[in-house]
């Protein structure tokens, strides 16, 4: 005996009697709910600085903060001579062994990416250590103390800094713990992750490896993100749950993290087999690396959690039995209010299949009691794919246009106030979806859209178990967390209160895991990638479909068979008065949404302007040629602002590395400069050898001013390089030029040093000649353009973008020998 057909009213999952209060209830939990996930993202308030003595204070931390970042100090500077001489001075006064290790150090990781050379660096780390009672291993508690040469680095990272000296200073004064902790600030971070290599590889207390927890700073407010972890990571994600105070951290961030070019002190520690997590708060994104990353910008919230998570996760591991530490897996977590959801990692691929295989019972369901046929199934399924595809590109064209108005917002991690941007996206996802909802309802139904929402949500866990497996839940359990309730409602009263709550239910654990990661993807990527927030905003969208469909009119307007029910209408039927008033009722919510997402924009673009304490960024460096005495003004502006063209703009030079290998074979935007009377790095023959048909050479290459780095380069025509070493280390030459490369691309291998002693850098090449001359071409940089012959100074509103070139002044000499 075949079902009847169901309905229109009965067509969706929950279809209560008092539509109004059920609908406001379910849509007041869900508010909780997520009012409850922004509270668990929030930073705590800063403690003053007569907290007690065994709690962390922002306050106490600060005052680091204030002392470090006065001015740029980047390796090698004398300002960072005197920010070192302070910190040591601080761990000695708080009675721990401290030392200063001073070597030549190569970069973290392989080779560079500076004409195929190699990057070293002298460097001068800050080593502190705490001894425990009975140690099983040692936990290490490391920040950078350098910035970069255009910012004093008062977040990136004097928050690590202080935060590092301020655990010290509680757990020195506290009862000791078991294990070792050893205190490391580390040097060159920002030129090569060198202070990190050296200590990591050459370190006699870091020989047994460890648990590193590594603090850094990428803006100035925010949560603090643990946002990367070592490999088989369960062990150290439970330890994390305990410890943290703030528990902030996701898998599906690691996952990303790994996939990403980007490098933290934590990459050298994991090049050298010791397991830890890697922290940092993100937001603010706009002064990274700029001259406003001061300490007046710092948020002292984030600091306090920096702080909080630090000294709990100091206590917790320096009480662990390290040697039981790893584990055989990754684990998946995620943040909760109160704490931190976790499971193991090999649950990922069960859960999915659960989620597939409980949304297909769901289909069948809805099917078996006429809420919807296979033909509506399909297009319910089909139709769900319209709002993930347009929310997202819909939001990459809102942020194309704005930058449009706006071009200074390219050279910009995110704008200086994005909040207004962001909700911008949020509320276009939202108009989008409730726009095709609203339509798409009509014609297919509530209870095949909802399957549909939730076929896409479990249709994309199995693809993130497959490429990310710890972004799985993201998908996964929205999905099977959207069947459950769908079965449970299906299988009651319909128009009771348990279908309401079941959906409810569903909806608040799709909030719970999807509402942090739209929070946390703006600042993470930026503006420029909002759109991948907003399918994450349309999949919490589409979990949440039943809760959604409460707010529309039952059965498009009224529960009988009249003209324009949700029941097939006969043919030519014209909508009654009110199914139609139902269904301008229904466009209310999408309407009032694209409202929102224009005024929103609008507000951006109007609170967000340029001004002298929110300055345009705009890059700027000067080369000068010493062969020719020609010099040029450079930009990596991809569209030189006015005031860059001022300077920079007039040429397009497709290789910058033809005369400066040392900055990089990018292409720029360069114009005519004055000559200034700069003089080029030397380049002394030390020796000059030759067997077997190798000539090897000793030379030192000796700066003849104040400089940030120094590089040497070889011109693949004369010679091809088979060994070399720098300050009496072997550093790897990487494949070299074939000769007919090198007929396009002169320079091959080249050494790039870092904080170059005033002595200069000994460096020995080996060779293989190929003409009867090896030419080399020398070159260094300093910072500081002003006193340059043809400057024009900025004006208020226009500032300097964060770049390790920014502001560089490089002179490059060739030495034929």
């Amino acid at each position: 005996m075949g079902v009847p057909p169901a309905s229109a009213a009965d067509r969706a999952l929950a279809r209560p009697r008092r539509r109004p209060p059920a609908a406001l209830a379910a849509v007041l939990a869900l508010v909780a709910v997520g009012a409850a996930m922004l509270v668990t993202l929030a930073t705590p308030t800063p403690r003053p600085a007569d907290a007690p003595a065994d709690e962390f204070s922002a306050g106490r931390a600060y005052r680091t903060v204030q002392t470090v970042a006065t001015r740029p100090h980047p390796a090698g500077s004398a300002v960072n001579d005197q920010v070192r001489e302070h910190l040591v001075g601080t761990l000695r006064g708080l009675g721990l062994q401290t030392e200063v290790q001073d070597t030549v150090a190569p970069e973290a990781g392989q080779l560079s990416g500076a004409a195929g050379g190699a990057t070293v660096a002298r460097v001068r780390n800050v080593v502190a250590r705490l001894p425990g009672t009975a140690s099983t291993g040692r936990v290490f508690l490391v920040a950078h103390y350098d910035s970069v040469q255009t910012g004093p680095g008062g977040n990136d990272d004097a928050a690590g800094t202080s935060t590092v000296l301020e655990v010290a200073r509680a757990l020195a004064a506290g009862p000791r713990l078991r294990n070792d902790v050893v205190f490391v600030l580390t040097d060159a971070e920002e030129a090569c992750l060198c202070g990190a290599s050296a200590f990591a590889a050459g370190h006699p207390l870091a020989a047994d490896g460890g648990v590193v927890l590594n603090l850094e700073a990428r803006g100035a407010t925010g949560p603090v993100i643990m946002f990367e972890t070592s490999r088989d990571n369960a062990g150290l994600v439970a330890a994390f749950g305990r410890g943290a105070p703030h528990p902030v951290g996701t898998s599906f961030a690691v996952e990303i993290y790994r996939a990403l070019p980007n490098d933290t002190d934590f990459t050298a520690f994991l090049d050298h087999d010791f397991v830890g997590l890697n922290a940092a708060y993100i937001d603010g994104g706009a002064i990274y690396h700029t001259p406003l990353d001061t300490p007046a910008a710092m948020d002292r919230g984030s600091l306090q959690m920096h702080g909080d998570n630090a000294l709990g996760l100091a206590r917790e591991f320096g009480r662990t039995d390290l040697t039981a530490l790893r584990s055989g897996h990754d684990a998946t977590y995620f943040p909760v209010p109160g704490g931190l959801v976790r499971y193991p990692g090999w649950l990922t691929w069960p859960l999915a299949a659960l989620a597939v295989l409980g949304v297909l019972a769901l289909g069948w369901l809805v099917r078996r009691t006429g809420r919807a046929g296979t033909g509506r199934l399909v297009a319910g399924f089909g139709l769900a794919l319209v709002p993930i595809v347009a929310a997202p590109l819909a939001a990459q064209l809102l942020w194309a246009g704005i930058t449009a108005l706006r071009p200074g917002y390219a050279e910009l991690l995110d704008p200086y106030r994005p909040v207004w941007y962001r909700l911008a996206v949020v509320a276009l996802a939202a108009a989008i979806l409730l726009a095709w909802y609203a339509l798409a309802r009509r014609r297919v139904g509530p209870a095949a859209l909802a399957v549909g929402g939730l076929g896409w949500l479990a249709l994309l866990g199995l693809v993130l178990a497959a490429l990310v497996p710890g972004g799985a839940y993201l998908a996964t359990l929205p999905a099977l967390a959207g069947a459950l309730a769908g079965l449970v409602a299906l299988r009651t009263r319909i128009d009771g209160p348990w279908p309401v709550a079941a959906v409810t239910l569903a909806g608040a654990v799709a909030v719970v895991i999807l509402l942090p990661t739209v929070v946390l993807l703006f600042p993470a990527l930026g503006m420029a990638m909002g759109g991948v927030a907003a399918l994450f905003a349309v999949l919490l969208g589409l979990a949440a479909l039943p809760v959604l469909d409460l707010l529309h009119p039952a059965a498009s307007g009224q529960r009988g068979p009249v003209a324009g029910d949700e029941r097939d209408p006969a043919p030519g039927g014209e909508p009654g008065p009110v199914a139609a008033r139902a269904r301008r009722l229904g466009a209310l919510p999408a309407v009032a949404a694209a409202l929102a997402a224009t005024v929103f924009a609008g507000v951006g673009l109007a609170v967000d302007r340029f001004d002298a304490d929110h300055p345009v960024p705009t890059h700027l460096m000067y080369a000068l040629d010493a062969d020719t005495n020609e010099a040029q003004w450079i930009t990596r502006e991809e569209e030189p602002q006015p005031w860059t063209k001022e300077h920079a703009g007039s040429h397009f030079t497709e290789y910058l590395g033809a005369a400066f290998p040392g900055l990089g074979r990018e292409s720029v935007f360069t114009g005519v400069a004055p000559a200034a009377n700069l003089p080029a790095p030397t380049v002394q023959v030390l020796a000059d050898t030759t067997a077997g048909g190798l000539r090897t050479l000793r030379l030192r290459l000796l700066p003849q001013r104040t400089v940030r780095l120094a590089t040497l380069h070889v011109d693949a025509n004369t010679a091809e390089v088979t060994r070399a070493e720098v300050s009496g280390r072997e550093v790897p030459v990487g494949r070299q030029l074939t000769v007919e490369e090198a007929s396009l691309d002169r320079w091959g291998f080249g050494i790039v040093f870092h904080a170059p002693p005033a002595e200069g850098v000994e460096i020995t090449l080996t060779v293989r000649p190929r003409a009867g001359q090896v030419a080399l071409r020398a070159m260094d940089a300093s910072d500081g353009l002003e006193a340059l012959p043809g400057f024009r100074k900025r004006p208020a509103g226009v500032g300097v973008v964060g770049s390790h070139t920014s502001e560089m002044l490089a002179v490059a000499r060739t030495y034929p020998l």
